[in-house]
Formats: structure tokens, C-alpha cells, sequence
């Protein structure tokens, strides 16, 4: 698939009224000091996996050089505001309005270093679950940050698995139609841990290898709800693949290979879409084809890189996705692993922006 890029300015985009700029919360604001896409937007991919970069999405809490270091995850609430967490503090999770207005922060830095994410809707009330990587635990979340309840390695012991507490590194989290979870231990044993909805210890699955069921850090996962019944879908990351499993554990299919380190998913009216840490996004469509790639980088010396400085960052190029996230809207978020922190806003674009872009 050839991957369209194009380069929208800023009088077209107001003319189109495609471009809104986020930052301070005005048309004209000045641009932070280490935003790159201030003069135009971009458009990635083609036909219906079209989308264009938001210039200045997200304005930086106050005080705040840089947003801070980002290696975690995205969830997108109902009504489209946008929780992402933080690898340092002093909070541990940042909340944005889809525009990119900061709303407020949660959890203090005891809390920063949560890796994975997936939100939950529980008779009417939304819960974040976390993995905490630093905390080697998992927890669930009101929406205000506290704290509900935590499984910790005293449970996950109960698998047999481990010896000691050093070797449990949760990564991941999913929860099942019936409230219960699924742990991934990706940066420790690559087994995953099921709980019940009272965190009572179910099975364990997986194990390290190369073979179908088995995994090579199980980064990150999502709950498919795509099929006649929901699966897990897990990030098998170094083995490069996608894998589902049914919700007792068993092997069902590899779903898709040959991904560039794929971290985490999110899925939206039948697509599915990957963060790869070696700078790509790509696009799945609802028979799991790799339909679009997003932000391809041409320099390998960005991929996967923690360090790529603001100063060398482009609009509509990636250097290392890390979280990924639809909104209901069918918009794109990407958080970047990076140690400046850096998260992005591919809006779904309508064709009139393309056919004027082009010229036509």
C-alpha cells in the first residue's frame, strides 16, 4: 500500500476550518517551545484510512517546560476526553479535553510508571485499569484517581510461576465482559495472569517462546469484541506479532506478523489499530489486513529511540509509539515513548481537505 503524505497550509486549513490550534486554549497562541508542527498540518494515509496531524495538539500544564516523560498508555472516556499517564511526576495520569485543553491531573508520583491502561464501563459508571509497572501491582481506578482495589505479586504468586517478587513487571491490562482481568507480566515471566471479578486468582498462560501461545514480551493487550464472542487480543511484541486467545486462556490464532514491535491496540467500528515501537502505526481492518501504515519514519535512528530530542521531532512522523487510542469519533491519539514526553491527535480528515490539498 503506497501511504499518501501531504502538506496543508494554514490559509487552506482556515479556509477548511481543518486545523485547531489547542495550545493555551486560542486560535493564536503561541506555540510551546518544543512544538515543531505550529505553520501546517499533514495528512496520513489514504482514502478510508485518512487522517490529518492537529498542529499544537495539547497545551502543557502550567509550570511545565516539556510534558515529561511518556512510556504508558491512552484511554479515551465517553465523552472523549483523553486520560494518558506519566512515567514521572508529579501526577501520574493526565486528563485533556478532546481539543486539547488540559483538564486536570490524578494520582500523585507514587502513582507515576503505570504502563497499560484500558477503561471500563460499569452500570453507568467508567473505571481505569492499570498496570503498574513500578509498582509491580495492578489497580483499579475511579475516574477522580482513587483507588478501588490492587492485585499485587502475593496474588499472582498463586500461579506458581515465580520465586521471587523482582520478576513479576506487569505491563498490560483487560477486562472481561464479566469484570474479570487479564494481567500481562510482559517485562517479567510473559505469563498472563487471570483474576475474577473479586480478584480471586483464576489461570495463568503463555509462558516465554517463539511458539503459538507463547510470548517474547506480552506488551500489550486489548479485548476484541469484534467476532460472535469477545478474545483477547495480546501485543506479542518481540516475536512481532498480534495473538488471540479465548477468555479461559486457550490459544486461538495469530492474528497478524511482521509488525515493527507492536505495543498496544485500540479498536473502533471493526478496525484495529497498533502502536509499533519502531516508529509506525499501523491499521487493521475487520478481517485483521494491514490496511494503512501512519507516520512511517525514514530515519532508523529514531526508531524505538527514548531520546529523540523536540528539536528533531516532525509533524505526521513517529519516533517510537508506545499508546495508542481511537476516540468515539474514530480520531487517533499516539503516545510516543520518549523523555520529553510527547502525545499526537490524527484526526479523521474528509475528503473535500484532500481533494483541495491536491489541488483539485
Amino acid at each position: 500500500m503506497r501511504i499518501n503524505v501531504r502538506v496543508i497550509s494554514l490559509s487552506l486549513c482556515a479556509t477548511l476550518a481543518a486545523v485547531t490550534f489547542a495550545h493555551e486554549g486560542h486560535d493564536h497562541a503561541q506555540a510551546p517551545g518544543d512544538a515543531l508542527a505550529v505553520t501546517h498540518a499533514v495528512l496520513l494515509g489514504g482514502g478510508e484510512y485518512r487522517y490529518e496531524t492537529v498542529p499544537n495538539w495539547s497545551q502543557l500544564p502550567e509550570g511545565r517546560e516539556t510534558l515529561g516523560p511518556t512510556h504508558g498508555g491512552i484511554v479515551v472516556d465517553r465523552d472523549g476526553n483523553l486520560y494518558f499517564t506519566m512515567d514521572g511526576g508529579p501526577n501520574a495520569i493526565l486528563v485533556y479535553k478532546p481539543d486539547g485543553t488540559f483538564l486536570r491531573a490524578l494520582g500523585d508520583e507514587s502513582l507515576t510508571g503505570i504502563h497499560g491502561v484500558a477503561i471500563n464501563d460499569e452500570n453507568g459508571e467508567q473505571f481505569i485499569y492499570a498496570a503498574h509497572l513500578k509498582g509491580r501491582r495492578a489497580l483499579k481506578l475511579k475516574l477522580d484517581g482513587e483507588i478501588v482495589w490492587t492485585i499485587g505479586f502475593d496474588d499472582v504468586k498463586q500461579s506458581g510461576k515465580y520465586e521471587n517478587e523482582g520478576q513479576f513487571s506487569p505491563t498490560a491490562i483487560a477486562v472481561a465482559p464479566d469484570g474479570g482481568v487479564f494481567i500481562a507480566d510482559g517485562y517479567g515471566q510473559n505469563w498472563i495472569h487471570k483474576f475474577d471479578k473479586d480478584q480471586n486468582y483464576v489461570t495463568s498462560f503463555g509462558g516465554k517462546g517463539e511458539e503459538p501461545g507463547q510470548f517474547r514480551t506480552c506488551h500489550g493487550m486489548g479485548m476484541d469484541r469484534r467476532g460472535e464472542k469477545p478474545l483477547l487480543l495480546v501485543c506479542d511484541r518481540e516475536n512481532r506479532r498480534l495473538q488471540h486467545f479465548d477468555l479461559d486462556g486457550n490459544f486461538v490464532a495469530i492474528v497478524t506478523e511482521g509488525l515493527r514491535r507492536p505495543c498496544s491496540v485500540s479498536f473502533h467500528d471493526g478496525k484495529v489499530v497498533i502502536a509499533e515501537l519502531e516508529a509506525r502505526v499501523t491499521i487493521l481492518d475487520q478481517h485483521n489486513n494491514q490496511v494503512a501504515h501512519l507516520g512511517d519514519n525514514p530515519n532508523r535512528e529514531h526508531w524505538a529511540n527514548y531520546h529523540v530530542p523536540p528539536a528533531a521531532w516532525q509533524p505526521g512522523i513517529f519516533t517510537a509509539p508506545h499508546g495508542v487510542s481511537f476516540d468515539p469519533a474514530g480520531n487517533i491519539y499516539v503516545m510516543d515513548w520518549n523523555a520529553s514526553g510527547r502525545v499526537s491527535k490524527l484526526r479523521r480528515a474528509d475528503a473535500a481537505i484532500e481533494q483541495a490539498a491536491a489541488g483539485e
